[in-house]
């Protein structure tokens, strides 16, 4: 299906009108988005209709939403009902504006979500708030089904459950970065697109949801027992065709936050006048005879939305940086920040790093990593120019981490879709 038209059918009274956004802002302030990323909204119509999600006035989302309504024949006037899940201006951003469109819809939210909806935009009438287990008929067999799942990934967050489709709308839960190339749905994606989707799929996951793995498996497990028939969440893919996968590649990435990973190594690494860089490639000589993926990445050169991804799913981190006035190299401290904050944890572990005077370094990392569940290998210093001694250690370091990455047996088989 080409995206000819701004509304399309997921199934009967049912329509994506969402937007894909182009921009080079970064998502949340914090993480880019190079291939853009799309804003899914829906609506559900029968005697009465609803959309689920709005969109943020970005990029033109806000005019394609509203093309999307008038290719229905959807006046915002005789709208009833605005549904919104989660409130994060990412999806709510045009709500001041569309609630003047609509005066008439009674948006519904949860309790949390309606002191977020005053918060943010100052509207406090015409809401109706919902709970687990609370139901909205809309006609015509259109029954919508409401469950929380809070911290999935803001406390207010909740999933809608149309009952005659089977369709779960479903928020941030089982999203991605990215725009849809050619078509919104998993079933007609070609092959040579699916990997795009699968590395979009865990940095989303890695930057915005890594935090609440456990809130992420609570909501999984809430959702047991309803029978899904496609999974619409508020970015990314449409899971039309199998959504059980989705559901799989979303518990493999929670449990990643657990104690499993992929069998593969992560090296962050970063150097001001090359000391450490030497010792880098030693670690990758080292590291490379166990035949099991590499990703490597230099600080401040890449962007650690892009680290983050890959540290995450790896089993095996190898951190590389000197000192720096008596402590770690500054782009490194902030990493090591951030993979603190994301739960990075459960990882074998290896530290290396030049020093001059002192080795502060490691003191930085000590406390940094002091609380992430890390098995870390004894750390390997060196004062300047690491000498050859220095440097046949950093291969049997690397090759160290390597092989008891190797050894870590896979616990949860993936899905490919």
């Amino acid at each position: 299906m080409k995206l000819n038209l701004q509304a399309i059918k997921l199934a009967k009274g049912i329509h994506w009108v969402g937007a894909n956004v182009h921009t080079e802002d970064l998502f949340e302030g914090i993480w880019p988005i190079p291939d853009g990323v799309a804003l899914n909204a829906y609506t559900v119509q029968g005697d009465k209709t609803a959309v689920i999600e709005l969109v943020r006035e970005w990029g033109g989302a806000a005019m394609t939403f509203m093309k999307g309504l008038n290719d229905l024949d959807i006046d915002p006037k005789n709208l009833d009902y605005i549904i919104l899940n989660h409130l994060e201006p990412d999806h709510t951003g045009f709500t001041y504006m569309f609630r003047s469109l609509a005066p008439n819809a009674t948006i519904v939210t949860t309790e949390k979500g309606a002191a977020l909806v005053e918060g943010f935009y100052g509207i406090t009438e015409n809401i109706h708030v919902v709970k687990t287990g609370d139901s909205l008929d809309l006609g015509q067999g259109k029954i919508l089904h409401f469950t929380e799942l809070p911290n999935v990934h803001w406390p207010e967050t909740m999933g809608t459950y149309e009952e005659s489709s089977g369709i779960l709308f479903s928020s941030d839960a089982f999203g991605s970065y990215g725009i849809h190339k050619g078509s919104i749905f998993d079933d007609e994606q070609p092959e040579a697109i699916k990997p795009y989707w699968e590395e979009e799929m865990v940095r989303y996951y890695a930057n915005i949801v890594a935090k609440f793995s456990g809130n992420v498996l609570n909501a999984i497990d809430k959702l047991g027992g309803v029978d899904i028939k496609m999974i619409a969440p508020s970015h990314g893919l449409i899971w039309r065709g199998n959504p059980g996968i989705v559901i799989k590649k979303y518990l493999r990435y929670a449990n990643y936050s657990k104690d499993f990973q992929e069998p593969e190594i992560t090296i962050i690494w970063g150097s001001m006048y090359g000391n450490t860089e030497t010792m880098l490639n030693a670690i990758i000589k080292g590291a490379s005879e166990e035949d099991i993926p590499i990703h490597v990445h230099q600080v401040p050169n890449k962007d650690a939305s892009f680290i983050l991804a890959d540290a995450f799913k790896s089993s095996g981190l190898i951190i590389g940086c000197p000192t720096y006035e008596y402590g770690m190299f500054p782009p490194m401290k902030y990493m090591l920040e951030i993979l603190n904050e994301k739960l990075i944890r459960f990882k074998k572990v290896g530290f290396f790093g030049s020093y001059g005077w002192s080795g502060g370094a490691k003191r930085d990392f000590d406390d940094l990593s002091d609380r992430m569940k890390w098995d870390i290998e004894e750390p390997l210093l060196f004062k300047g120019y690491p000498t050859r001694e220095e440097i046949q250690k950093g291969e049997e370091l690397g090759r160290t981490i390597a092989r008891k990455v190797k050894e870590i047996p896979s616990k949860i088989e993936g899905e490919e879709y």
